[in-house]
């Protein structure tokens, strides 16, 4: 699993007009190839008058699974900029699909490319990127008379916390960086005196909006 990856916070769409066309991005987040062919198809149905609904699509932790559709438009006008955002602004697991309404004007290949990516980016602001963070649950279990010294130093450490159980001992749930686990549990039985008992647990992913 990779340390971290920046992608979408949420489903987010916003409205653009070029030329009297309407070009109405949406965009979110996706953790399987079957949830981006859903939404897309999801807004192929919810906009089933509008004259193109082009999109893109890409996933994995090496970018392997990369999709795009000009859904009628000239080719490489509006499906493969949309894909371009998205490698752009170093996002993974995103779907964006960009439906257009048009107006009557023309936009010629070159204004397409353009139209297609300002939808593109307009969709993508309006979810919200944040990054992914891998970290590693670690539980203490230690007895009352260390749970003061023990949140101290966790606080001035800001470390991310999960929930403590209070039963015959204290057992406190914390959340350090996934490559900083076991330095970090090696600190926490110094910090106990070897009284406390430390177990690793599974890896999971944090979202953190101060790496956008």
């Amino acid at each position: 699993m990779i340390a971290h990856y920046r992608t979408l916070q949420q489903l987010g769409s916003a409205e653009i007009i070029i030329k009297k066309s309407r070009f109405i991005g949406f965009a979110t987040p996706v953790k399987s190839e079957e949830e981006a062919i859903q939404f897309i198809e999801k807004i192929k149905k919810e906009h089933w008058s509008a004259t193109h609904n082009c999109s893109a699509y890409m996933l994995g932790e090496r970018d392997e699974i990369q999709k795009q559709s000009d859904d009628g438009e000239p080719s490489g006008t509006a499906g493969k900029p949309i894909l371009e955002v998205i490698k752009n602004k170093g996002l993974k697991n995103v779907a964006v699909v960009v439906t257009r309404y048009f107006g009557g004007i023309m936009l010629g290949a070159g204004g397409l490319i353009r139209a297609y990516t300002d939808g593109a980016v307009a969709g993508i602001e309006a979810a919200g990127e944040i990054a992914q963070v891998l970290h590693r649950e670690v539980c203490l279990e230690i007895d009352y008379t260390w749970l003061g010294k023990v949140e101290n130093e966790l606080r001035n450490r800001e470390m991310r916390m999960g929930e403590t159980q209070f039963t015959d001992r204290v057992i406190v749930t914390c959340y350090p960086l996934a490559d900083e686990a076991d330095q970090f549990k090696e600190w926490l039985i110094d910090l106990t005196q070897g009284q406390g008992v430390v177990r690793l647990g599974e890896e999971q992913y944090m979202v953190h909006h101060e790496f956008t």
